[in-house]
Formats: structure tokens, sequence, C-alpha cells
């Protein structure tokens, strides 16, 4: 036996699909190319200008409020269905094409909010190696360890710095003492909250 066959999409649903499409990489990848007039243009030719910044901002407001609310399905589905039922809300034809886009879009949406809101470079990445010194200007430095460590500083999708510190022994010995002391205050907080 077939499985039955999905009824072919309503015939609004590709240009919907493409504007949510559109305000995502406005407002979330930083795509500066794709303007309004462009949308307009390509997605709703026959639309008047003001019809269509209607439709744009309610699109871009009923997506921002899924994405800063890192909705599940569960929780989209509550939130659409209020939408619909709402007096200026969306259809449900609408709500689908939106749950559709949500869901194919969400982990990226989710991924691209918590990279613009970073201040800083985070750690990207650290390698490190233990060298002996072969040359120095006391001789009793000579072949004693010294720690090499290289970290990689940066945001995504920007240029990373890189960082290399050189510790002696007692430097190494302080740095995991402080670092000893960071995790406890982290597992500390963790626990009372």
């Amino acid at each position: 036996m077939a499985a039955p066959e999905q009824p072919p999409p309503p015939e609004g649903s590709k240009p919907l699909s493409a504007l949510l499409s559109g305000i995502a990489q406005v407002a979330y990848y930083g795509n500066a190319d794709i303007t309004e007039e462009l949308l307009r243009g390509q997605l709703y030719p026959e639309a008047a200008p003001e019809e269509f910044r209607a439709l744009r901002a309610k699109m871009g407001g009923l997506l921002q409020s899924i994405a800063s609310a890192d909705m599940d399905l569960n929780q989209l589905d509550a939130f659409l269905t209020a939408q619909t039922k709402k007096q200026g809300g969306i259809t449900s034809d609408q709500a689908a094409v939106i749950a559709k886009f949500w869901k194919n879009h969400r982990i990226k949406i989710h991924e691209s909010l918590i990279n613009q809101s970073r201040w800083d470079n985070v750690l990207k990445n650290m390698n490190w190696r233990v060298d002996l010194k072969s040359q120095s200007r006391h001789i009793d430095q000579i072949n004693t360890p010294v720690a090499i460590v290289e970290m990689e500083l940066g945001k995504n999708g920007q240029e990373s710095e890189f960082l290399c510190l050189e510790f002696d022994e007692a430097k190494v010995s302080q740095m995991l003492k402080k670092l000893s002391e960071i995790e406890e205050s982290m597992t500390l907080l963790t626990q009372t909250a």
C-alpha cells in the first residue's frame, strides 16, 4: 500500500517561505544585499508597497518572537495556533509555512543569535608543547623545561588572532592553581542555582 500523498503546497507558500528566508538572511546571517525592494519585486510584485511592508513586518515580528524564545515544535504549534485565532493574525496556511521554515532553520538561527550575542573574542583552539631551553643568558636556565602555549582567539566568521605564551614550571603551577579556583567557583554557582 502506497503512503498517502502529501497535498500540494498552497500557491502562496513558496513566496512566503522565500520571504521568511530573506528576513532570516538579513536579521540573522548579516546579508545586507537583501533589501525590502528586492524581496517585494521578486516575491510579491503585484503587492502594493504598504501591503508588502505590513506583511514583512508581521512575518519579521513572528520570526523574531519564535527565534528569541528558541521555540521547540510544541511551543511553536501553540504559538502559531494562537496567532491564527487572533484578530488580524495569520492564516493556517501561513502557520504551516512558518512551522516548516522554523523546523528547517531553527538550529542555524539559534547558532547565529549566540554568535551575535558574544561581545568579545572566544578561545577557538589551543595547542601546547614542552621544550627544553637550549640557550639563555644565564647558564643555570639551560636545559630547563618550558611550556609553549598557543591560543587561537576570535569570533566565528572573522579572522583569528594568535597568542603565544611561554611558561616555566612555577608559572604553570600558578596557572593551574588559578584555573582550579575558577572551576571551584563555577561549580559552586551551578550547585546553588
